[in-house]
């Protein structure tokens, strides 16, 4: 036995030790897939809403059975960190001297307040309406003024025994959901960051309507509770018995009451949330009286969302220690414990049920001081981002966790749940409060560029995505749940999107508290700044990126007021740039370079009219899947930069690259011309319109096509000319070839040998035996006389031929020949077809990926909307 056997013997033996695992007292800690499958949010819905009873019964049964299973723990590693007893009033003194266990607050709040940045208020940040995030943040203002205030709390009326106006809303705001009331709260949050971001009076006026109204639930309620769903969820919650996460919708609530006060200045939602946390308190202080704090312990296998953090969060407000200890009781244990002993066991945990305890275990740390939770937090993190994590930034499969490294066969359309990047963000963003490393700013922005911004459908209000696919020849489209409607989907997805789009300004400026005032600028969004402590104002000007010039430029336009002081801005240099070709200056001046990972500090008094430049260089780069296996050793995703580049595929996925030395070898940009070499070609038929179209490398005639999806990309060809020309008149009387859009260096083309039944087809240009046949077609005006039409001429008297009546909507093209004095009508209009401009273009962040056998069009995942794509490309010599 080698020596390395050994050691992982050993290993094997000290953490079975430690983790006080026997078969008589084993601790019980789900979510976890293997032995509970119900924690997955949409089986339960599909529970919930089945018309089959017996199944349903059936699956409610399994539930019952299979609530929990067996990890080994750390518990009495944790023992003296929770309560083992929530105390009445008359044991204050019992109190006192269990909650010296617990680090009193305020020690260490003074302490901490100045070492951590301090975030920018939403208030004082704008985003630039003509952005990419400005565009994202309007459209999803446009969502949240939609929605209807009757419609929202029908079912908090209907629980409080009110009168409901309107009719509720569908998915899983269903009044048969038993999540419903959940999206209400996101709703309240997501409110209250887009009044900040935005200062819109009629989403102020709608927001404030809704605490109101659901004030009146809480009020006729009368005990301090408040939620969509009567409070026996949480009887058979505190009897382990089978219940769709009462708490977690509970934590969105709370959250959104809290962030009414704290962004809206809304004192009675404070009041609300108090209430509530009041109510909450006596319900845990019954379950741990009548059966012990271990019983507690056991419901949170249960998802309970992020009741730590929102707890802890309003002990910051209130001061009230009651609050306190509740959040330390949602602080699971089982799950945290394993990450206090840093070890990589969160395989097969549900993802989204645990990362919320983390950013609370987080908002512990801030409240107490316990460096235990911010290592917790921290080693979560790069154990996610080092073994877990996608491209994109992003993480989970099918809602969870698998294996550690083993990501390579795990590539589909139930990638990424939305939810998890959401939360992923809040423990990047706050580690970098902390710390000020810019690796942390770095994956925030991965994650943000490429996991947030993909799951909204461009500027159509309300449609968003739950998962985001990551497999080979994947849409967004495509997932188990597709595109979410307006006002019949409302997953957590939906909760969670209308936040992320709606504080797009809450992670670009943090500042430092200090002698001298001191600003971090971490992202770079189009914003303006009010820096009111340093009196200071700016606008950061960012160039849209384009792959032909691979460069980020930003322009930082700084005015200070009268007698402001000195002050120092630091600017984030990302880790994805390169020192060759960075450049500084102020005011016209080179600055003196800091290395990428690091930041760019420029201190002095400001003018009023200064200006900061910089320009990073984005570099092409390619990743590895994060397996470790021989098999997906040249699996690999290509990043630009920040951006996640996918291909344009029906699922191929290979790509050899031949003996090159750099990635921008094989991976070259498309030139800002080619879109205007971009044409759809169309026919009429009765009251259809059909396009010239590649199916499966032989073109055809098609109808039925849908914005933005395969059927745009299908029916775009690229011109490829002799010389420039401008237009379809100066295009007439040359010869071009025809490359489909996601086919580069493939040609349409015709092989004179097997006309004409085979039709025309879409060959490699560089196989292709030119003596057989042509790919060249000569530019004439429309047989047909009309204008705006051209025929493509093969050779004299044959043209590409369509006809005009067709019987099915998929009909062959066919290269067809007639003397000119033959021509009669229907030839003339069968081999006539419409300019039009192509109906997909070329993102401005767009490469070819040239292959020995197959080459891509490269685009942004974010910049994708129903076409299908490729992540991970297997790239090999």
């Amino acid at each position: 036995m080698g020596i390395l056997s050994i050691n992982n013997i050993l290993l094997a033996i000290s953490l079975f030790l430690l983790s006080g695992f026997h078969v008589f007292d084993a601790k019980q800690c789900t979510n976890n897939l293997n032995y509970n499958q119900f924690s997955s949010k949409t089986l339960r819905y599909e529970v919930l809403t089945s018309k089959n009873e017996t199944w349903k019964q059936e699956m409610m049964m399994k539930m019952s059975h299979d609530h929990y299973h067996l990890t080994p723990t750390d518990e009495s590693a944790w023992s003296s960190l929770f309560p083992r007893r929530i105390l009445r009033d008359e044991d204050k003194s019992s109190w006192n001297i269990m909650y010296q266990k617990i680090k009193y607050p305020y020690h260490y709040n003074n302490m901490l307040e100045k070492n951590f940045l301090r975030e920018i208020s939403l208030h004082n940040v704008r985003l630039d309406p003509n952005s990419l995030h400005g565009k994202a943040q309007k459209t999803n203002l446009d969502y949240l003024l939609m929605l209807n205030v009757d419609s929202l709390v029908w079912s908090f009326r209907k629980t409080a025994g009110l009168p409901s106006s309107g009719s509720p809303y569908g998915g899983w705001e269903a009044p048969n959901i038993e999540l419903r009331g959940h999206f209400v709260g996101h709703y309240m949050s997501a409110t209250a960051q887009m009044w900040a971001s935005t200062h819109n009076d009629t989403l102020g006026k709608k927001m404030s309507a809704l605490v109101s109204a659901l004030k009146e639930c809480q009020d006729a309620i009368g005990t301090g509770y408040l939620s969509a769903f009567p409070s026996e969820l949480f009887d058979r919650f505190e009897a382990l018995n089978p219940v769709w996460a009462p708490y977690y919708t509970i934590h969105k609530i709370m959250a959104g009451l809290l962030d009414q006060y704290k962004l809206a200045g809304n004192a009675e939602a404070l009041k609300m949330v108090t209430k509530m946390a009041d109510y909450f308190y006596r319900r845990v202080q019954d379950v741990v009286t009548k059966y012990s704090v271990e019983r507690h312990w056991m419901s949170l296998n249960e998802e309970t969302g992020g009741m730590n953090d929102i707890l802890y969060q309003l002990f910051t407000v209130t001061g009230d220690q009651k609050h306190l200890l509740l959040a330390h009781l949602f602080d699971k244990p089982c799950f945290l414990g394993i990450l206090a002993m840093k070890a990589d066991h969160i395989s097969n945990f549900h993802a989204n049920t645990h990362i919320p305890i983390v950013i609370g275990a987080q908002t512990r740390y801030e409240v107490t001081g316990d460096e235990l939770y911010k290592e917790i937090s921290a080693f979560f993190l790069d154990v996610v981002n080092t073994t877990h994590s996608f491209a994109t930034g992003g993480t989970s499969v099918s809602e969870f966790w698998k294996d550690p490294k083993r990501l390579g066969d795990m590539l589909h359309s139930e990638n990424e749940e939305s939810c998890t990047t959401y939360n992923m963000l809040k423990v990047s963003r706050n580690l970098f409060r902390w710390t000020k490393q810019v690796s942390y700013a770095d994956y925030y922005e991965r994650a943000l560029t490429n996991g947030v911004l993909s799951i909204q459908k461009e500027n159509e209000p309300g449609a968003m995505i739950y998962m985001l696919p990551l497999g080979h020849g994947v849409s967004k489209g495509r997932s188990t749940h597709g595109w979410g409607t307006q006002f019949n989907s409302f997953w957590c997805c939906y909760g969670t999107g209308i936040e992320s789009f709606s504080k797009l300004g809450d992670s670009i400026y943090f500042e430092e508290e200090a002698q001298m005032p001191q600003l971090y600028v971490i992202q770079y969004i189009p914003s303006s700044l009010n820096w009111a402590s340093a009196q200071i104002s700016l606008i950061q000007i960012v160039d849209d990126a384009v792959s032909w010039d691979q460069s980020l430029k930003i322009k930082i336009q700084v005015s200070a007021k009268e007698g402001s002081g000195m002050a120092t801005l630091n600017f984030r240099i990302p880790s994805w740039t390169s020192s060759r070709g960075l450049k500084a200056f102020l005011n016209g001046d080179v600055l003196p370079l800091s290395n990428p990972g690091t930041f760019l500090s420029v201190s002095r008094i400001w003018g009023n009219a200064d200006e900061v430049e910089l320009q990073f260089p984005l570099v092409l780069r390619t990743e590895f899947v994060q397996d470790d296996r021989p098999i997906f050793a040249s699996l690999q995703a290509l990043l630009y930069g920040p951006f996640l580049l996918v291909g344009l595929s029906m699922g191929d996925y290979d790509i050899q690259v031949g003996s090159v030395d750099s990635t921008s070898d094989w991976v070259t940009p498309i030139s800002s011309d080619y879109n205007s070499h971009l044409v759809s070609l169309a026919q009429e038929s009765g009251n259809t319109r059909f396009f010239l179209f590649n199916q499966n490398q032989v073109i055809k005639m098609h109808a039925s096509l849908q914005d933005r999806n395969d059927s745009y990309v299908h029916a775009t060809f690229r011109l490829i000319l002799e010389k420039e020309i401008l237009g379809q008149e100066g295009i007439m009387g040359q010869s071009v070839m025809l490359e489909p859009f996601d086919l580069p260096g493939m040609v349409v083309a015709y092989n004179y040998q097997e006309a004409p039944k085979d039709g025309i087809m879409v060959v490699d240009y560089s196989a292709f035996d030119h003596k057989a046949g042509s790919a060249e077609f000569l530019i004439v005006k429309g047989l047909n006389g009309k204008n705006g039409t051209i025929s493509l001429q093969t050779k004299a008297g044959c043209f590409i031929y369509a006809g005009v009546k067709y019987s099915k909507l998929d009909t062959n093209v066919i290269m067809s020949c007639k003397n000119e004095s033959s021509w009669d009508s229907m030839f003339k209009e069968a081999v006539s077809f419409t300019w039009n401009q192509g109906l997909k273009s070329y993102h401005p962040v767009s490469f070819i990926a040239k292959g020995l056998r197959r080459s891509y069009v490269l685009e942004p995942l974010f910049g994708l909307k129903d076409e299908s794509y490729n992540v991970y490309f297997n790239i090999t010599k």
